[in-house]
């Protein structure tokens, strides 16, 4: 049909360190780009993949405060002069903060805005409606969910955040997460409703489950939070140093 929109290009990337998946989209059309959840060490990379697709990146986003990994955003503005995306509940610092029920515009292309909170108080869901694709950060796992048990979780907050704004979408909807720890890429709203053995149960055996995992510390906590919450290191000096311990 002449004149109708092209699907969004789509790229799914691994940091195999952290087990962080980065998502790269671009507009067909104008090549404004977006990244989200991106990695301080791979920043090298995003930039290249950016510029092979000939895309344009104007936000780098996030899902939330990450507290396994430190975030590249600062690093992305310094590179490419984009704009850093976060939730304004977070309280974090970045050039733009959203608010649940808003659009991200990048050409002829949009995400809807989902406060998803629980994991932490600032987590977002990021969906694709004209493409049915959904970016959960770590709201929704593959066959799990994050964690509730620092960095302001909740496991009712939890429950209910995905439950209502991410499981309630249509079930053939693509779910892509913002980590994945047993090489599985991607899942759907419906294979979730179905096989996830967290959240197919009721809130109560939900909260007894999150309450009885016993997870250790993450290793990059007190490092990656402070960092992250002033939008990442700007300057590519800070990120060549991590990159060579």
């Amino acid at each position: 049909m002449a004149g109708a929109r092209a699907r969004v290009i789509f790229r799914q990337l691994f940091d195999l360190e952290s087990y962080t998946y980065t998502y790269l989209l671009g507009c067909p059309k104008t090549r404004a780009a977006i990244i989200i959840d991106p990695v301080d060490t791979q920043v090298e990379r995003d930039v290249r993949m950016a510029k092979e697709l000939d895309l344009n990146l104007i936000y780098a986003m996030n899902t939330h405060v990450h507290a396994d990994h430190v975030t590249g955003t600062g690093i992305l503005k310094n590179l490419t002069g984009c704009k850093s995306v976060i939730s304004k509940t977070s309280g974090a610092k970045a050039d733009v903060l959203v608010n649940d029920g808003e659009k991200i515009d990048f050409g002829d292309q949009a995400l809807e805005v989902r406060s998803t909170p629980g994991h932490t108080n600032g987590c977002l869901t990021y969906v694709n409606h004209a493409d049915r694709i959904v970016f959960t950060g770590d709201a929704l796992l593959i066959r799990a969910c994050g964690r509730t048990d620092f960095q302001e979780g909740n496991p009712e907050t939890l429950y209910d955040s995905v439950r209502s704004r991410i499981l309630s979408l249509p079930e053939d909807y693509m779910l892509y997460p913002a980590h994945d720890y047993n090489g599985v890429t991607s899942t759907t709203v419906g294979e979730e409703l179905k096989h996830n053995p967290r959240l197919t149960k009721s809130k109560e055996e939900f909260v007894q489950i999150m309450e009885a995992l016993g997870l250790t510390r993450p290793a990059k906590m007190d490092v990656a939070v402070p960092l992250n919450i002033m939008c990442g290191p700007s300057q590519l000096g800070e990120s060549q140093q991590r990159m060579d311990k």
